[in-house]
């Protein structure tokens, strides 16, 4: 346990190394991570690492588990010993929960991290004389280096064997509210003065109290007239007066300096109000053309390798239903979420590089002002920004947000940011509709209009923060706290832990849903009613023989074309096609046919699908680089049956860049949500807000152009 920043986390790391594991703290929503650490030959314990809180007084969901379990010793997750990290350059502020969970009975080891920064400020810590005043085990560490892990290992196994806590409660409740301190004790069979003090003011928030409970200790409030607010105030006023008595005798300061740091140097520029957005807005830029230039070489050998195993697959198994079920079902669905992984991993790594460095702290402190409007704050930024790359990360990284309505909503909306699935969309279809053409010899209007469209995404995600902030009321406070971690250099190992615990909740969280609703696909694409499919290939074969009768020998080319107007109508006689058909009414004032509505139905696997749909569709085979134009040409041919005239128009065009900037059109971004908020519930809010304001944004576009 510990403050944010103190360094807890880096210890965890250090003592659970690979044997760590996530999940959720039993019976609420709120990540738990934890690992295995071998004490000796014959002992292993298990290490938690717990929110970091500035007291046992919550202020987020995250921070209000830590009460739940150090008030409630039946808890599976109760301590048997509470490693409590501090920041040796802020003792001052840091012993204040370190007092709190000693009271509470809890036995304790005060680990003392950031020696060197004390040092760097001319201060000195006494660890000896501060272990003798407290009465625990005090052990100076460093916790990015591993320094001090073995007296930390010495003294757990001591508090383990023989529990020691201090002398006398550092704030004793009794000494202020004696009777109603003697009745919460006697009524709940409880043993310390001061968790019977937590009972009685955070009742209302600790989920192991039943109704009944709670009331009686309203009961014993009123009885007794007491007052949370002033007693809190006084709590607190009279911990920190004991500790910085502790302070005097613990700790030295060898020299007066008053001169600024060079972390505090690098904040006069990077916390500016100008300069401050121009370094970001550089970072910002610097960031995605790496993930572009890094992960697209992969993701393309991805593409590769599993094109070449599907092929291989298919050459060397019997043709038949399974073969196709392996290799175009499972092994696509397959293939469809490994090439997430280098933007994900990559996406992970340079962020982890800004968190560790100490920059991504900087970021969150000059966006709040902006945010906040919108009813987001600071730590927003860093999923919106990851939501232009891939929303699946994006979401993912909302974990840092403290307060569950500002994460919610910061999960329901970045998917509005577009996501590099849509780019082969928009540049397919701006390729339609907008000319190649300059403007004041420097733009390129196709460029402009692709940066219209994210600038679009951008400004939509900002308004429907500001409606669910009206919507979404709550009790619960927003408070934007930020400790501004000095600049260091990044730790690889924990850079290398953080990008591998992303990638495996990706691919075996989101990736399962996947991976199912990639077979449903294939399945309803792949199969139609009775033998609908064969009567449409029959067709098209017997309209290919009679238009080449008399000709001696079939043409490759004329073979191809007979081959993919076979797929089309097999694709249009399946489940799949029959549901286009199907939902043609309802798509038909968007500007859409039924071949549309099967592109937007098979895109609801991953966006870029959308394409390969078309392709398939309008009876065109698969290509390399060519295949782009060849798209943008036949769709440009495509007639209108009602018309007669283009099918692609600028207001059909349009309508179909608008409806993919609003619609949730990615599975993977669903799973990724139900993942994070623990609930189906949110997810099917996402999707039936975004589809309605797609829907209704794609009408009036394909209105006002028509």
């Amino acid at each position: 346990m510990g403050n944010p920043n103190a360094g807890k986390s880096s210890l965890f790391n250090q003592l659970t190394g690979l044997r760590q594991k996530t999940g959720n703290f039993p019976g609420v929503t709120v990540d738990k991570k934890s690992g295995m650490w071998p004490l000796d030959a014959t002992t292993t314990v298990t290490v938690v690492d717990f929110p970091g809180v500035y007291s046992i007084y919550p202020k987020s969901l995250d921070e209000q588990i830590v009460t739940d379990i150090l008030a409630n010793p039946a808890h599976p997750d109760y301590p048997d010993v509470a490693v409590v990290v501090v920041d040796a350059s802020n003792l001052h502020r840091n012993l204040l929960l370190f007092t709190q969970i000693a009271d509470l009975g809890v036995p304790t080891v005060l680990a003392l991290n950031m020696l060197d920064v004390a040092r760097d400020q001319g201060k000195e810590v006494n660890g000896a004389r501060l272990a003798m005043r407290l009465g625990v085990p005090v052990i100076r560490i460093n916790a990015r280096t591993g320094e001090g892990i073995e007296q930390v290992r010495k003294a757990v196994q001591g508090q383990l064997a023989n529990p020691t806590l201090p002398a006398k409660l550092f704030f004793d409740p009794a000494d202020e509210a004696p009777g109603l301190v003697a009745d919460t004790k006697a009524q709940y069979g409880l043993d310390n003065n001061y968790l019977a003090l937590q009972y009685v003011i955070q009742h209302d928030g600790f989920s192991f109290l039943n109704r009944d409970q709670q009331l009686g200790l309203d009961t014993l409030i009123k009885t007794h007239q007491f007052s949370e607010t002033a007693f809190q105030a006084n709590e607190t006023i009279t911990r920190y007066k004991r500790i910085a008595a502790l302070m005097g005798e613990a700790i030295t300061q060898k020299t007066a300096n008053d001169q600024p740091t060079w972390s505090q140097k690098l904040d006069r520029i990077l916390l500016h109000p100008v300069w401050g957005y121009a370094i970001f807005g550089f970072i910002l830029l610097l960031i995605f053309q790496a993930i572009f230039a890094w992960a697209t070489p992969l993701q393309d050998a991805i593409d590769e390798g599993v094109a070449w195993l599907n092929g291989t697959l298919k050459q060397n198994l019997p043709a038949g239903p399974l073969t196709d079920l392996l290799t175009d079902g499972i092994l696509a669905g397959i293939g469809g979420i490994l090439v997430f992984v280098p933007q994900i991993a990559f996406l992970f790594l340079l962020v982890s590089l800004l968190e560790e460095s100490g920059y991504m702290s900087r970021v969150m402190v000059i966006m709040d002002r902006i945010m906040r409007k919108f009813g987001l704050n600071g730590r927003s930024v860093v999923p919106l920004i990851s939501g232009v790359a891939c929303a699946v990360p994006a979401i993912m990284a909302t974990r840092s947000i403290g307060t569950r309505r500002d994460r919610l909503i910061t999960i329901l909306v970045t998917p509005l940011m577009s996501c590099s699935a849509r780019l082969p969309i928009y540049t397919i279809l701006i390729a339609l509709v907008v000319p190649n053409t300059r403007v004041l010899g420097l733009f390129n209007m196709q460029g402009l209009a692709l940066m219209a469209l994210y600038l679009l995404g951008l400004v939509s995600a900002l308004l429907a923060a500001y409606v669910l902030k009206l919507i979404l009321k709550t009790k619960e406070r927003s408070f934007f706290i930020m400790e501004l971690p000095t600049f260091k250099l990044p730790r690889w190992n924990h850079v290398g832990l953080s990008v591998w615990e992303s990638v495996r909740a990706f691919v075996w969280e989101a990736g399962r849903v996947i991976l199912a609703i990639s077979i449903v696909l294939w399945v309803s694409a792949s199969y139609g009613p009775g033998d609908s499919m064969q009567q449409a290939e029959d067709r098209v074969r017997q309209q290919g023989a009679a238009l080449t009768a008399g000709t001696p020998v079939m043409r490759q080319s004329d073979r191809d074309q007979l081959e993919n107007r076979v797929a089309a109508a097999r694709r249009e006689a399946s489940y799949a096609g029959r549901f286009g058909h199907f939902i043609e009414p309802v798509i038909k004032p968007l500007g859409y046919d039924w071949k549309i509505g099967i592109a937007l139905l098979a895109s609801f696997a991953a966006r870029e699908v959308f394409v390969g749909t078309m392709a398939t569709i309008y009876s065109i085979g698969d290509g390399a680089d060519e295949e782009g134009v060849t798209i943008r040409e036949r769709l440009r041919a495509e007639r209108n049956p009602d018309t007669g005239g283009p099918m692609y128009t600028p207001a059909v065009a349009w309508s179909l860049l608008i409806f993919y900037v609003f619609a949730m059109m990615c599975m993977s971004t669903l799973a990724a949500t139900q993942r994070e908020t623990k609930s189906w519930k949110w997810p099917a809010v996402q999707l039936v807000y975004m589809m309605l304001l797609a829907y209704g944004a794609a009408f009036v576009t394909y209105r006002v152009l028509s």
